[in-house]
């Protein structure tokens, strides 16, 4: 059969899920469109003629190589279609934005045939998408004194391809529809489990929300021509938890406008809104597409005449609504005004944060991405023309306070700053790009980061990156027929790419499944590093470390760069004495306990938390920066004394050099590189040369936090308040409850210790806990299961060589098996320990589930419905977040323990100790590491 026969099969498989033929990425599948197409009285060569226009991917697809040489055939007069004449074929190339189009485009441009190249010129102009090769052929045909090289270099140095787009519409007219009261998730726009299909456009398409909100936003659509439709989040966030571009590709998929008339599925400048704005990934995201994020600010807190807010019977703030914007509500966006209107021209509300300069370039680019490269394109032509290139995009907004102090994130800023005023210091606020210093791509948007590299014609990692990884760990628990058919190609790629891969292509090394964001935090090994992940848990306790979508990922991977405004910080700090009997994840919630008690407002949501944590190390400092992305900050930077910041590296430089001796290394010599990185940086510390990063004195922040660890008196617990009755308080990281709230009558069906919110040291209290009891009782009954995760496979090893390992191993029911590993994910638990793979898990959603309607008490960070565990027809699951001490007790007791059980259980055990910092450091204090 012939790969087209293949197609034909496949396309009829998808009719019966009512999508459409997939779009063309194989090469050799298109040869055979191409050949039926010159074929003129084969049976499929209309079917064929319609997939070569319209249904083949851009960019550097196998696809994209192929059809850009047969339009060059069409082109230069080599191939004859009555349906594709010349002019058309430049059109199509226009379309395929680089990589073999334009390789094609200044083939033609800089050949013999002055029509032609005349012709090539005037679509090459409109292109941003070129590569240093591409810019080195411009060049050197310059110098050669080619006057069509000079002519397309003028108009690069102009930016042209930005100038000559159609400005954007003085207004914009919507038509609301309300996504869910509260916070929306990017589980609910993209859910976690059908995260393999988010390469496939069109399916991936139909998990949004659901069919009932599908039909109701095409009604919308239906009833109101010429409007588009904006997304809200009524009472909440839009966009809250994962950094999902395919949460965004789907908002786009059925509200936005279509990229090109040539690439199916493709859509752009969705409209979304949040009462409480749009977090701040997620507004990165739109950014990428060209939309627009509106702060509806249509509820504000009832005050009395003192200005104070009124509370409710909850002791919460009583809310009045300013405005309506229930479904079907039609308003204008003013983009001269920024203001938001009512349909009768009513002034709402100032929506001015929405259209900055920067923003309404990319809306009228269509996308970040084209900003970027054209800055770069213009920059590169006026420099190889030895003139001064125009202003013509929006100058990059540069803030300095005179005398004021820099905080820690302004420092990384301001270190790794790019392109901006020689000499001047940038404070919050400031639009600023910078070097990526560490990138990370995971398993279940690694397709997306994929196809985003194929459709910006990228090749390989930009040399200014320091380390690039790709995990596998999203897609750990069970290795089923969707990991199996994507998970080897993502790895293929990105290795071919350059970056270290969890798994190997070529099957030399054992797959390593660690949770992506421990890698990370192993590999950053300078403190004053940028690190952008594929995951909101992108928040590494050295340098400043931000979750970003897949695009933003792959942006980083080719160019080296990020940009976004210098944000503001938030300084936390500790005083008091830790319990000997508390963990530090009850730190944790008491920091978001107490910071709302203070504050009132959450005042870290869009904002870095700069932690002065001081004397832990790296792994446990984790989990107080990996929590800052439920507590809606941006990012969150570390503050560690000198000996513990060296402490932390030399961990790191270990970790790498296990890497390296399974064979991990890539071809460029990269993670033998991050060892000479980290050995400069412990030198420079050592010798007093420059200490580990800390705030300046007189440092400006937009707050300060106090965490009293003295009030840490009992363990808590975030709890997803399911039957709040006010729907916009469910489902928050905002109700932190101590465990004496429950009266030892919680009942808890499930049990989970894994996830990036454990360490070694969580491993470890797990066994200690199986022991004590044991030697207590002579042996440990599970009533209710309890599922533990490593997150690294380093963790296992040093536990077995520590003996710690057996008696998990002897109280488990089930141990995870590489030689043979889970093909179906598991829908029944019986009342044991359950060892799974390192990796994800639980906390992920996508692969392994609660049962429906279970309670589930977790190490994990999610807590959104739906994620851990599924409601069931007469009960809501509950995904309740704690500490691993408490989570194993409850597991044992089958629900939630009294003060006094859960201070025998812990009794004698190293729980991670933690003090304020102080004057001199004191070193780490844990016997874990």
């Amino acid at each position: 059969m012939s790969l087209y026969t293949d197609y034909l099969t496949e396309i009829e498989t998808r009719k019966e899920q009512g999508l459409n033929p997939k779009p063309i990425d194989d090469g050799a599948l298109l040869a055979e469109v191409i050949e039926q197409i010159k074929d003129t009285g084969n049976e499929h060569r209309a079917d064929s003629l319609k997939f070569f226009i319209y249904n083949t991917l851009p960019g550097t697809t196998n696809a994209a190589g192929v059809k850009a040489k047969f339009l060059k055939e069409i082109v230069l007069g080599d191939a004859t279609v009555d349906e594709i004449a010349p002019e058309r074929a430049f059109e199509l190339l226009s379309h395929m934005k680089g990589g073999p189009s334009v390789e094609v485009l200044l083939d033609l441009a800089l050949g013999d045939n002055e029509s032609v190249a005349a012709l090539s010129a005037e679509v090459l102009k409109t292109q941003v998408y070129l590569y240093d090769a591409d810019m080195a052929r411009l060049a050197e045909a310059y110098e050669a004194g080619n006057a069509i090289a000079k002519d397309v270099l003028d108009s690069y140095a102009k930016a042209e391809f930005f100038t000559k787009l159609p400005d954007l519409d003085d207004e914009v007219q919507v038509v609301t529809y309300i996504a869910g009261e509260g916070d929306i998730s990017t589980d609910l726009l993209s859910p976690g489990n059908q995260a393999h299909s988010r390469a496939d456009r069109e399916l991936h398409g139909k998990c949004m929300m659901t069919e009932d909100a599908q039909k109701e936003i095409e009604a919308l659509k239906l009833q109101h021509p010429g409007k588009r439709v904006m997304l809200i989040a009524e009472k909440g966030t839009m966009g809250v938890g994962s950094s999902r571009m395919s949460g965004v590709n789907n908002v786009a998929l059925w509200t936005g406008k279509q990229a090109s008339p040539y690439v199916p599925f493709v859509n752009f400048a969705p409209v979304v809104a949040g009462t409480n704005g749009i977090s701040p990934i997620f507004l990165t995201t739109v950014g990428v597409t060209g939309g627009i994020g509106l702060d509806l600010k249509n509820w504000v807190k009832k005050v009395d005449e003192d200005g104070k807010a009124i509370l409710n019977n909850d002791g919460n703030p009583i809310l009045e609504q300013k405005y309506s914007v229930e479904t079907g509500t039609v308003l204008r966006i003013n983009t001269k005004t920024h203001k938001l209107l009512s349909e009768d021209g009513e002034e709402l509300t100032d929506v001015s944060s929405a259209f900055t300069p920067q923003k309404m370039e990319f809306m009228k680019a269509g996308g970040s991405y084209a900003i970027v490269f054209g800055k770069k394109l213009q920059t590169f032509a006026a420099e190889t023309l030895g003139v001064e290139a125009p202003l013509v995009f929006a100058p990059s907004k540069e803030i300095s306070h005179e005398g004021q102090g820099l905080t820690a994130v302004e420092k990384i800023f301001n270190k790794n700053a790019v392109g901006t005023t020689p000499g001047k210091t940038l404070h919050a606020g400031s639009d600023v790009r910078v070097k990526v210093n560490i990138v990370g791509s995971q398993d279940t948007t690694g397709l997306m980061t994929m196809q985003e590299l194929e459709a910006m014609a990228a090749t390989v990692v930009s040399p200014i990156v320091d380390g690039a990884y790709q995990s596998g760990c999203h897609t750990a628990s069970v290795w089923d027929a969707k990991a199996q058919a994507n998970t080897p190609r993502l790895m293929k790629f990105m290795n071919d790419f350059g970056l270290v891969t969890g798994r190997d292509p070529k099957g030399e090394y054992h797959a390593m499944t660690d949770v992506i964001h421990k890698v990370l935090n192993d590999i950053t090994v300078d403190d004053w590093s940028v690190i952008i992940g594929g995951d909101s848990h992108t928040r590494m306790s050295k340098g400043v470390a931000f979750g970003a979508d897949s695009g933003t990922v792959a942006l980083a991977l080719a160019t080296g760069e990020a940009s976004m405004p210098i944000p503001e910080s938030v300084k936390v700090t500790f005083k008091g004495q830790m319990a000997d009997h508390m963990d530090f994840r009850d730190v944790v919630h008491a920091t978001q306990l107490q910071m709302l008690a203070q504050h009132g407002d959450n005042v870290f949501q869009g904002r870095v938390i700069e932690v002065h944590i001081g004397t832990l190390l790296a792994d446990q400092a984790f989990t107080f920066t990996d929590w800052t992305a439920e507590m809606k900050a941006k990012a969150s930077v570390c503050i560690s004394n000198d000996e513990t910041l060296v402490g932390s590296l030399e961990l790191a430089k270990s970790r790498i050099q296990i890497m390296i001796d399974k064979g991990m290394e890539h071809d460029n010599g990269m993670l033998a590189n991050l060892i000479e990185i980290a050995d400069k940086r412990i030198a420079e510390i050592k010798s007093g040369e420059k200490p580990a990063l800390t705030a300046d004195d007189n440092a400006k922040y937009f707050a300060e936090v106090v965490v009293d660890l003295d009030q840490i008196v009992e363990p808590m617990i975030a709890d997803p308040d399911v039957n709040n009755a006010d729907v916009s308080k469910r489902y928050t990281h905002d109700t932190i409850r101590p465990i004496s709230f429950y009266n030892a009558e919680k009942k808890v069906d499930l049990g989970f210790v894994g996830s990036c919110m454990v360490h070694k040291g969580d491993m470890k209290i797990v066994a200690q806990m199986l022991k004590n009891l044991e030697a207590a009782n002579g042996k440990v009954e599970f009533k209710a299961p309890l599922v533990v995760a490593a997150p690294t496979y380093n963790i296992i090893d040093e536990m077995k060589e520590e003996g710690d390992w057996e008696i998990l191993q002897r109280y488990s029911g089930f141990e995870f098996d590489d030689l043979f590993p889970k093909e179906t994910a598991r829908t029944e638990y019986e009342n044991i320990l359950y060892l799974e793979r390192p990796g994800c898990n639980l906390c992920m959603g996508n692969q392994e589930k609660a049962a429906k309607g279970d309670t589930v008490l977790a190490t994990s960070t999610r807590l959104f419905q739906g994620r851990v565990v599924a409601d069931s027809a007469t009960k809501k699951g509950e995904s309740l977040l704690a500490s691993t001490p408490l989570v194993v007790l409850s597991a044992i007791l089958g629900r939630t323990p009294t003060l006094e059980e859960y201070k025998t259980s812990v009794e004698g055990i190293d729980l991670t100790k933690f003090a304020p910092p102080i004057e001199k450091p004191a070193g780490a204090r844990s016997v874990h590491f």
